[in-house]
């Protein structure tokens, strides 16, 4: 028989993100947090945290959680969010939050409470940036990989630049299946499509021409990555131009982006999708090394690829409809129907899951757009981050106008956007929804359009 904490984690994949949101709004500030202590915790509190997280796979220690609300250490906060990822629901839940409203003072609501607690907690937390207590990374490591145990490589760098507090479990496992495995994960993970077969496009005629693609070009040579097929794989590995290439999707942030993986060290990386995220951005990792990658900016965060202080170089995405990118490209190719794996992909695979704003925590957004804007996001050549709200800038264009910022101009692509810089030169874009971009890149510029 399971462990009543494993059934209850069984229950937590099958939902995945284990809350929802009725309302794209999400707070652009969670009011002030309070005043956490410094130094060692108490030695009660210790005691009680060292027996929760030993037992923790029988279920959660009500009468330790007790203990650690009592504390009155703002710090343990962190800790009741990562335990409350794990029990949402029932009596352990209810005394989770009672935990956390004694740690910070602060009254949960229905209306909080009806996105979920950890959802409602976890946003809080993020947003007021409290410190960890000590020794966190180690419960936190305990806590994760009680759902998954291939995660403990990912805690093994302690110089890793991860910061463990806003890294949570999103609903699936991890896919470490080897390069040009065909088989789902047996256990359930978002499973990367390696090298898929391709098509021209008279062979891509199965995809609407109004259905979004994901294009990219390498070497004159251009390819079309359709949106229903990525959002079930979420990630490819593929030869494109003379060129390794992966490309993570985040479907929670409308963000694809690509990055050359070969050559690194002497070898090409393969990339995979963790099942972890972090500020709801999936956190994407190396199959050989173990080590940890920011999914936005290609950067290793952890182990010997962290070590070798490994950069990966981006290329542009563009995100376009089909018969506008073949147009545009016509010797495009396109993933074939079936991926070459002979499957079959449904037309909308997440059914507007993300159509009314995060499912996940990610603390207070930037207010000077909609949470699900979608911008095209550029770092400019003196580092400046920029956003292009995507919308307003075809609009701009169409009539005639400039769309530039910061040096950057867009230009059409299908009926996609590219960015360039403003003597013709080459500047890396690619479109993500604005909370996720903001908070990645924060302090962005942001272009406004003056006329119209």
């Amino acid at each position: 028989m399971l462990p009543r904490l494993a059934v209850l984690l069984v229950a937590l994949g099958l939902l995945v993100a284990g809350c929802s949101r009725e309302s794209g709004q999400v707070p652009s500030s969670f009011g002030q947090p309070p005043e956490p202590p410094a130094g060692p915790l108490e030695p009660e509190t210790k005691q009680a945290l060292d027996l929760l997280f030993a037992d923790l796979r029988f279920g959660v220690d009500r009468a330790a959680v007790e203990t650690i609300g009592a504390s009155g250490d703002a710090r343990l906060a962190w800790v009741v969010s990562d335990l409350l990822r794990l029990a949402q629901i029932g009596p352990e839940a209810d005394d989770l939050v009672a935990a956390f409203e004694r740690l910070t003072g602060v009254t949960l609501g229905a209306d909080d409470l009806a996105q979920g607690p950890w959802k409602a907690v976890t946003d809080r937390l993020i947003a007021w940036e409290l410190p960890a207590p000590p020794d966190y990374v180690r419960y936190k490591a305990a806590s994760l990989t009680l759902v998954e145990p291939r995660w403990e490589p990912f805690f093994a760098d302690p110089e890793a630049d991860i910061d463990w507090r806003i890294v949570s479990w999103g609903g699936v496992l991890i896919d470490d299946r080897p390069l040009g495995d065909p088989d789902p994960c047996p256990q359930g993970c978002i499973p990367a499509l390696d090298d898929p077969a391709v098509t021209d496009p008279a062979g891509g005629s199965w995809y609407p021409d109004d259905a979004i693609v994901f294009g990219v070009v390498v070497g004159g040579e251009a390819r079309a990555y359709p949106k229903n097929i990525m959002e079930v794989h979420e990630m490819v590995n593929d030869r494109l131009g003379g060129r390794r290439i992966g490309m993570p999707y985040c479907t929670l942030c409308g963000s694809a982006q690509a990055y050359f993986t070969d050559g690194v060290g002497g070898r090409d990386l393969v990339l995979r999708t963790s099942g972890l995220l972090s500020r709801s951005n999936k956190v994407m990792y190396e199959l050989g090394s173990k080590s940890v990658f920011d999914t936005f900016t290609g950067r290793a965060v952890s182990g010997p690829l962290r070590e070798a202080s490994v950069q990966l170089d981006q290329l542009t995405v563009v995100t376009s409809t089909w018969g506008a990118w073949k147009k545009a490209h016509p010797g495009t190719t396109i993933v074939a129907r079936d991926g070459g794996l002979g499957r079959d992909y449904p037309a909308d695979p997440l059914r507007g899951r993300d159509d009314s704003g995060p499912i996940f925590p990610i603390g207070s957004v930037d207010p000077r757009l909609p949470v699900q804007e979608h911008v095209v996001g550029v770092i400019a050549p003196d580092g400046t981050p920029l956003a292009f709200p995507a919308s307003a800038a075809k609009t701009a264009l169409r009539a005639g106008e400039t769309v530039e910022l910061g040096g950057v101009r867009l230009v059409p692509d299908g009926d996609g956007l590219r960015a360039e810089l403003d003597d013709g030169g080459d500047v890396v874009s690619h479109q993500a929804f604005w909370f996720a971009w903001s908070q990645f890149h924060p302090g962005t510029g942001v272009w406004i359009r003056r006329s119209g």
